[in-house]
């Protein structure tokens, strides 16, 4: 086996330099139940890819947090997670951009439809959840 070249080795360090897939934004991944059944109890917003869940914090934290949720109606262990991952790119896609300071949001999928949905719809889907959920209500 022969030693890696010289520019092979600047190349691998600069991969290691590059941002990491987690979203630059001050996002924060809830992972506890209160905090889901807190949120549960806010404003939702259904949509054809998943459920939306969403309640404004009311604390002094300005940062964001997000949950996900796949129950075993979603399918098999590999069907749960490959949802769960659309769902945390659907994330970081978006709330960057949409998310509000202050916020809980809960992403829940729905049996079929996160697995198998196109990409470009649950953009719309999300988008137009979020724009939902933040809407002033009397």
């Amino acid at each position: 086996m022969t030693p890696p070249k010289g520019s092979d080795i600047g190349m691998i360090a600069e991969a290691s330099d590059a941002p990491s897939a987690v979203s630059s934004c001050v996002v924060e991944t809830m992972q506890h139940r209160p905090d889901f059944l807190r949120t549960a109890q806010g404003r939702r917003q259904g949509t054809g890819s998943f459920l939306l869940q969403g309640r404004p914090r009311n604390d002094d934290r300005s940062l964001v947090r997000i949950g996900f949720t796949a129950s075993k109606k979603i399918g098999n262990a590999v069907a749960r997670n490959r949802a769960k991952r659309r769902m945390r790119a659907l994330a970081r896609a978006l709330l960057p951009e949409l998310a509000r300071a202050g916020w809980d949001y809960v992403l829940v999928a729905k049996p079929d439809a996160t697995v198998s949905r196109d990409f470009k719809e649950m953009l719309a889907d999300l988008a137009t959840a979020l724009r939902s959920v933040h809407k002033d209500r009397a």
